[in-house]
């Protein structure tokens, strides 16, 4: 699994000019993208590294100051754009699979006691946010 975590004051999800999922202040926008070889044990440890990453003002994590998450699906993470001009999508997992590995991140967020807001697999969506900082971090697990 991969993820773009930024450190934020408040993030958006809308699909259809409706908002979906929102986070206010301090908390962390992921984008998480899912390959083929991933499965359940790789988004609990991606969950437990994102409640516990200690990125937050102070060196605080989420867990350490209840900072909520917003967790948006992003295939394209998996793109490969080394060949040409136009990206590749193979190493990104089919909605299948991905879809049920996003959402298990989510649970186990929950699970810790994060508050989470989420986007909307598979849609077409606008992802509004103001990055503090900036602090932007790429995980892969």
């Amino acid at each position: 699994m991969r993820a773009v975590v930024q450190r934020v004051s408040q993030a958006s999800v809308s699909v259809d000019g409706r908002v979906v999922g929102e986070i206010e202040g301090p908390g962390l926008l992921v984008l998480v993208g899912v390959t083929h070889d991933d499965g359940p044990e790789k988004a609990r440890r991606l969950a437990a590294k994102l409640w516990g990453l200690r990125i937050l003002q102070d060196e605080k994590s989420c867990s350490d100051v209840n900072a909520p998450l917003l967790i948006v699906s992003q295939f394209t993470l998996y793109g490969d754009a080394r060949k040409g001009r136009r990206p590749s999508w193979t190493a990104a997992a089919p909605g299948d699979v991905a879809e049920p590995l996003v959402d298990a991140v989510v649970r186990e967020l929950r699970g810790l006691g994060a508050k989470v807001g989420t986007g909307e697999f598979g849609a077409d969506m606008k992802v509004a946010l103001t990055n503090d900082g900036p602090i932007t971090l790429i995980l892969d697990i």
